[in-house]
């Protein structure tokens, strides 16, 4: 499905019915299609699932330059209004975690509940601000499939269902370049998330893969040890992408989320 939001033209799915309503955020270079067990599972469990894919991502409009946190935040809500929905559970992995996040910080009066996935609240670093803008000067300069290569065996662990690691695959290498790098951009100024996370009054899921070396336990465990009476569920022999990983051990902990929220 298409809506035109905040001048550009979003490409999402929405599948299952009723007012309980669940939104799921993607992460970097990814695309809508990471959900597809969160989808699939939770609008059978009588959920509506709304999952769209990003500025610059998917089958959603690119923008060249910047896209900040708080740009990819509007856009989020933007969709829900066209949608109707009022206040729903939000959950994000890696950079869509960030994002959730923003959102939180946005308009965290809609939220229901948080899911946290393999994400870090603290802000950059002048090192990964270089970092993350010489990255993107990377993949404008020759395109996604050499980045996508060398990093595929951090975001899923080597031992994963090969079905799993070729999905992966095809989302970094088909995801646009320009938008990915936009979106570096905007993260490399991202704000400090810490003091936010005292503030969070609902029902909060952080998640992490016990192999993931781009946001590690110990990420998960601050965030954890910051919103009060969240939960923290580590998925063993997940790498970065435990819904995909670990679909079954991650739906259940989602499953608890949703009960609770």
């Amino acid at each position: 499905m298409r809506a035109a939001v905040n001048g550009i033209t979003i490409g999402y799915d929405d599948e299952g019915t009723g007012d309980d309503v669940l939104v799921l955020v993607h992460g970097h270079p990814f695309d809508r299609t990471m959900w597809r067990p969160q989808t699939e599972h939770f609008s059978a469990a009588g959920w509506r699932v709304i999952v769209a894919d990003l500025r610059g991502y998917g089958e959603t409009t690119v923008v060249p330059g910047i896209t900040p946190l708080s740009v990819f935040a509007r856009d989020i809500a933007g969709l829900l209004d066209h949608l109707g929905v009022g206040r729903f559970v939000l959950g994000g992995l890696s950079m869509g975690g960030q994002i959730v996040l923003e959102c939180q910080r946005l308009f965290g009066e809609r939220i229901r509940g948080l899911l946290l996935a393999d994400t870090f609240a603290q802000g950059e670093t002048p090192q990964g601000h270089r970092n993350r803008n010489d990255m993107a000067d990377r993949l404008l300069r020759e395109g996604m499939s050499g980045y996508a290569t060398e990093v595929l065996w951090k975001m899923v662990a080597p031992h994963s269902d090969p079905a799993v690691a070729e999905h992966v695959s095809a989302m970094m290498h088909n995801a646009p370049a320009e938008g990915a790098a936009a979106a570096l951009r905007g993260r490399a100024e991202r704000p400090d998330y810490t003091d936010l996370l005292g503030t969070i009054a609902v029902p909060t899921l952080v998640v992490v893969g016990s192999d993931d070396e781009y946001t590690p336990i110990s990420d998960a465990e601050y965030m954890h040890e910051r919103v009060p009476g969240s939960t923290l569920v580590v998925v063993d022999g997940a790498a970065h992408m435990p819904n995909l990983e670990r679909p079954d051990e991650f739906n259940e902990a989602v499953t608890g989320l949703l009960a609770q929220a």
